[in-house]
């Protein structure tokens, strides 16, 4: 197909540089500088896709990231494939493979538009919540064939060949917008010095300058743009980001940037000397100031049939013409409310094609525009509107009448004039997405006929995205919202030359959102508000017949604004239809929350480079090589390879875990194991206020733990729920450092600074942490001190260094801490050395540890050893609805601590006061040979009707070769004072065991082995 609407000259494609595509299985023909968008316009193609709900035919609307309709999936393979990409901000590049993302067996013949007519009937709003209810057996066929007719775009399923990344940038201003205003912006701003990143979602800078009319300093608007952008650019200070979408702003200015860096270039990022650069990056940014200079989205009109093919916003049309060279049509009919709009016509007309009539809906207009288009003779139609496009895939007339927009009905005759393109303009809607995202509600300016931004401590909005439409007041505005911005942070600016722009005079636009049809709303034909959600003018007027009067709930009753639109085209019409149903003003009715992303992001972008091997990094200790030559089977705790068990050969046959496990546990009960404990989080804690930090943090109490010693603690959430537990040791008066649960580290760092950060700000105390700093290893058994006493200076001696003390010396001639505590119930010490010494001092230990019967052992061990000993694992043996209390462990509560400490007012509760509560105790199985399953349920009644009450579970699990018998840990209600009592644990193969519920400390109840 030849480009039959292109034009020979103009617009600012490259037509020595002819580009191939394929959209939908046909091979056509663009230029480089085209977007898809614009060189599916230039070949005459109509339909670009299928409606999401009534699989009517759509085409091109809009010429940027306000596209309803044109969404595509990219890529022609399935790994290069990336689904709902706006074909108006996609840029044309040779072999480009697009298709629509609606419509079978395709977008010209869809079965599913059969449904889409009969829709109105059988799908209004909420229809989905109101069928296929039953039956319920039925929903699973249901699903199927919903999710068959619905959805847009289709994630691939193969591995994608691109990279992606993440920078991480802080700037003075972030200027959002590269149109005239965000360029007066941040010209003013970066011969400040100031540090300036500048945005912009298009191809090229420059806004709506790129196809403006107007001319500056008497020149095209242009080549102004071109100047300020190569004094830009020749700045160290500032960082020109184009193809840049700000999606998503959030808390003390930072600000989500998607860069599109070779998505212009071809399906996969090409090599640059044998390297694939990133095909998109995440810009996060953290900002000074934040100068929002996000222009302004045309409104169409709704009237009967605006969806169909040859309907688009009048500024589209300019924007076709004069940027990329290409008329979207042979006859147009102009329906506006303003203006602004006229320029359509005017650039239509100066294409050499037809302008068969502007219809405005004013009485009276007589803005500088309207007298240039009388004076070329076209026909200015007053006081009417379109009520209706004819047609089924391409525009062939519209209806068109006079109409009262105050009383909203027709009054005259309508006639029907020939044609086969449609613009409408109902106004301008200031981009207001940015500012919502803070949770700031924009407010209704009746000046401006739309919303205005909100804005916090700051954010500066500039130019249109405030409702100034003018060229010349942008501009000064732009540089006086600069200005301001700078003056916060402490910078002065001088005032910039602007350019001179001709004034031009325009006429008062008038308020019309809802074009009125000779039929009432729910009776004429469909009526769009949102095209991509199909969302009618009807449904929104049923919907506030069914009582839904917030907007909220009209959304999402509705749809509208839902998805990737965000209510960029038809918020503001839809909140003015349910504003005249309900008998409101716009501003009564209010407007909809918009959120991120601002347009669709694409998950790689996201991701980065956490995908594949680094989406979950391993961590190593410094001992993984010796333990990997060792055989040590691993498990993955918190990100961290920790050795689970170390399998032996033992006659040419390898152990099994069980085996393995058992004999660690002998070995370190009767001899001395040796435990890599280096994953434990370990976080250095310093300054004046440590101790009442750690008295407010803690249940129990530190004000006295003296240098030297360290001390058990329970940390809990602010609901009374054990959320960790760990040894705390004092390395000095005002210095301590917090060991805690593998998995819990960065959760437990966290909750410190949250706390400090929010709501003990006084206090002064640092967190550091230093888990990566320092490798620790656990010698446990009879034997420890023996071994230890042979490669260390410490006096070990039990009278001069005791059970939670610590001490500092040379262990294998290297600089270490050494703590006398254990989690095995065993005379241990846990020696922590520099992180690149740790392995020296490993092999020094087993190099001394023969003959002691040194044995490695892995966590499987460990938790049979913890468990035997009834010690706790935070988030196996609790799960977040546990407290102190409920494990038995009122010792470590300090319920008369001066201070109130996190979780202690929670504990007060009725609730947690209870004596049926969930609480730790052991169980013993009657059958010594049973390893009860984690997890399992337990009941007082075996013999109970089902459903039986559940009244606990097992949380941990072992044979015990020490005892001989398999043993437990689990919660049952009231389980402290139930103690001698059968409980039965019921299983999925018809199997009931039996357990008797005793203490949870199954070996050395006093204690006297870790005190030897």
């Amino acid at each position: 197909m030849s480009q039959v609407n292109r034009l020979r000259e103009g617009g600012r494609i490259d037509r020595a540089r002819r580009l191939n595509f394929t959209f939908n299985g046909k091979r056509y023909q663009g230029h480089a500088g085209d977007t898809l968008a614009s060189a599916l316009l230039a070949n005459g193609v109509d339909i670009v896709n299928r409606s999401f709900k009534y699989s009517r035919p759509r085409g091109i609307v809009a010429a940027g990231a306000e596209e309803p309709n044109a969404l595509i999936q990219l890529g022609s393979t399935e790994a290069t494939q990336v689904p709902n990409v706006r074909a108006t901000q996609q840029a044309l590049f040779e072999g480009l493979t697009a298709q629509s993302t609606n419509g079978w067996p395709n977008v010209q013949r869809d079965v599913m538009s059969l449904v889409g007519k009969l829709g109105g009937r059988f799908m209004p709003p909420g229809f989905y919540y109101k069928t296929f209810m039953a039956p319920a057996s039925m929903w699973m066929t249901y699903e199927k064939f919903i999710r068959k007719g619905a959805g847009l775009g289709r994630s691939p399923m193969e591995r994608d060949p691109d990279i992606y990344d993440h920078l991480n940038q802080h700037c003075d201003l972030l200027v959002i917008g590269a149109g005239p205003v965000g360029l007066a912006a941040a010209l003013t701003a970066a011969r400040t010095g100031a540090r300036v990143i500048l945005a912009d979602e298009q191809e090229e800078m420059g806004g709506s300058l790129l196809d403006s009319r107007e001319t500056l300093n008497g020149q095209p608007a242009s080549q102004w743009v071109a100047q300020v952008l190569e004094e830009l650019a020749g700045l160290d200070n500032v960082t020109l980001l184009p193809r840049t979408t700000a999606h998503g702003y959030h808390d003390h200015h930072f600000v989500t940037l998607h860069e599109r860096r070779t998505e212009h270039l071809g399906e996969t990022a090409p090599l640059a000397a044998g390297v694939r650069p990133a095909r998109s990056r995440l810009h996060r940014v953290r900002a000074g100031q934040v100068l929002l200079a996000t222009g302004a989205h045309e409104r169409p009109l709704v009237y009967a049939g605006n969806d169909v093919p040859g309907n688009l916003v009048a500024g589209a049309v300019s924007t076709y013409i004069r940027r990329y060279g290409v008329v979207p049509g042979n006859k147009l009919v102009l329906s506006v409310s303003n203006d602004h709009a006229y320029r359509a016509a005017l650039d239509w007309d100066e294409a050499g094609r037809e302008v068969v009539a502007i219809v405005d809906a004013r009485p009276a207009p007589d803005g500088e525009l309207v007298e240039q288009a009388r004076d070329r003779g076209l026909r200015v139609i007053t006081g009417s509107a379109v009520l209706e496009a004819k047609g089924s895939t391409r525009v062939s007339g519209a209806r068109i009448a006079t109409i009262d927009t105050a009383t909203f009905t027709v009054t005259g005759q309508a006639e029907t004039l020939a044609c086969d393109t449609i613009a409408s303009s109902g106004g301008y809607s200031p981009v207001i997405h940015l500012a919502s995202h803070t949770g700031a509600r924009p407010t209704w300016n009746d000046e401006v006929l739309g919303f205005v931004p909100s804005l916090v401590k700051g954010v500066h909005a500039a130019g249109s995205a405030r409702g100034i439409h003018d060229l010349a007041e942008g501009l000064a505005d732009g540089m006086a919202k600069a200005c301001e911005a700078l003056a916060e942070l402490g910078k002065s600016a001088e005032v910039i030359a602007l350019p001179q722009v001709e004034a031009r005079r325009e006429g008062v636009a008038c308020a019309l959102y809802q074009v009125p049809h000779e039929k009432p709303t729910l009776r004429a034909p469909k009526q769009f508000v949102d095209m991509q959600n199909d969302v009618t003018a009807a449904a929104i007027e049923l919907a506030t017949r069914e009582g839904f009067e917030s907007i909220e709930h009209v959304k999402r009753y509705t749809a509208m604004g839902f998805g990737t639109d965000q209510g960029k085209l038809g918020n503001i019409n839809g909140m003015a239809i349910a504003a005249r149903c309900l008998g409101k003003s716009i501003p009564e009715v209010g407007t909809t929350v918009f959120r991120p992303n601002y347009t669709p992001v694409t998950f790689g972008a996201i991701a980065g480079r956490h995908c594949r091997d680094l989406f979950d990094p391993e961590r190593y200790t410094a001992m993984h090589q010796w333990h990997v030559e060792h055989g040590a089977e691993f498990e993955e705790v918190g990100q961290w390879k920790r050795p689970w068990y170390f399998p032996q050969s033992v006659n040419g046959k390898q152990e099994t875990m069980h085996e393995a496990v058992a004999r660690e546990c002998l070995a370190v009960r009767e001899k001395v194991g040796i435990l890599d404990a280096s994953t434990l989080g370990k976080i250095d804690i310093q300054g004046p206020d440590a101790r009442e930090f750690l008295n407010r943090i803690y249940t129990n109490k530190w004000a006295k733990l003296a240098v030297g010693r360290a001390r058990y603690g329970l940390m809990c959430k602010d609901d009374g729920m054990l959320m960790d537990d760990g040894t705390t040791s004092c390395l000095g008066e005002n210095h301590f450092l917090m060991t805690t649960t593998t998995g819990g580290a960065a959760g437990v760092m966290e909750w410190l600074e949250l706390w400090h950060q929010t709501e003990w700000p006084e206090l002064n105390v640092t967190f550091t942490s230093v888990t990566d700093h320092w490798a620790t290893m656990t010698i446990t058994g009879p034997e420890a001190r023996n071994l230890l006493a042979e490669i260390t200076d410490i006096d070990l001696a039990r009278d001069r260094f005791k059970f939670m003390d610590w001490r500092e010396g040379k262990v294998a001639e290297v600089p270490a801490r050494v703590f006398r505590i254990s989690f095995t119930g065993e005379l241990a010490y846990e020696i922590n050395v520099q992180a690149n010494y740790a392995l020296h001092v490993w092999k020094t230990l087993f190099q001394h540890g023969e003959k002691y019967g040194l044995t490695p052992y892995g966590t499987e061990t460990m938790h049979v050893l913890r468990a035997e000993k009834g010690f706790i694992i935070a988030g196996q043996d609790t799960d977040g609805s546990v407290t102190p209390e409920d494990l038995g462990m009122q010792w470590a509560v300090g319920y008369d601590k001066p201070y109130s400490w996190v979780g202690k007012r929670a504990l007060s509760r009725s609730d947690t006061r209870r004596i049926d509560r969930k609480q730790l105790v052991g169980l013993k199985p009657k059958d010594p040979t049973v390893v009860l399953e984690e997890g399992a349920q337990i009941v007082f009644d075996p013999d109970h009707a089902i459903p039986m009450p559940m009244v606990g579970h097992v949380t941990s699990s072992y044979y015990s070769p020490t005892l001989q018998s398999g043993f437990a840990l689990a919660v049952v209600k009231g389980g402290q004072s139930r103690m001698g009592q059968t409980v039965y644990l019921p299983m999925a193969d018809g199997k009931t065991h039996a357990a008797e519920i005793v203490g949870p400390i199954f070996y050395d109840p006093k204690g006297e082995r870790q005190h030897v």
